[in-house]
């Protein structure tokens, strides 16, 4: 089983930055797909950005391309978001995300883009810029 705890929501400013963390903890997550996804109620979740863990390959939905960076950090198996020149747009709940998709799969980016069921999540924290 693979347990994802999710912490630096808040509040900002437009045009703020804020980094979230996820510690991501359970067997085999070397080789774990990760990623974030935000929801604002009364529409769909959406993808943000996924990573594979082993191999650090990324890939961004367009709208966060260049002012969002996902990262993981092996030694302490911790996903990270950080956002950057933040909207008011981007208020939402913020969620991450894991599941054993094979490496090709994951850097394809259709999970990420398409969303299908994954098996891992966090409990979400939430992001207000205003």
């Amino acid at each position: 089983d693979v347990q994802l705890v999710e912490s630096g929501g808040g509040s900002v400013q437009p045009g703020g930055s804020l980094t979230l963390s996820c510690v991501v903890s359970g067997n085999a997550i070397s080789s774990i797909c990760m990623a974030w996804f935000r929801q604002v109620p009364g529409k769909e979740r959406e993808g943000l950005a996924s990573i594979y863990a082993s191999s650090g390959d990324t890939v961004y939905a367009d709208s966060v391309k260049g002012r969002f960076t996902i990262s993981h950090d092996n030694t302490t198996s911790t996903l990270y978001l950080q956002m950057n020149n933040l909207k008011p747009e981007d208020t939402a709940m913020y969620f991450c995300a894991a599941d054993f998709f094979p490496e090709s799969y994951c850097s394809s980016g259709y999970p990420l883009i398409h969303n299908p069921a994954w098996a891992y999540w966090g409990q979400g924290t939430q992001v207000t810029v205003s």
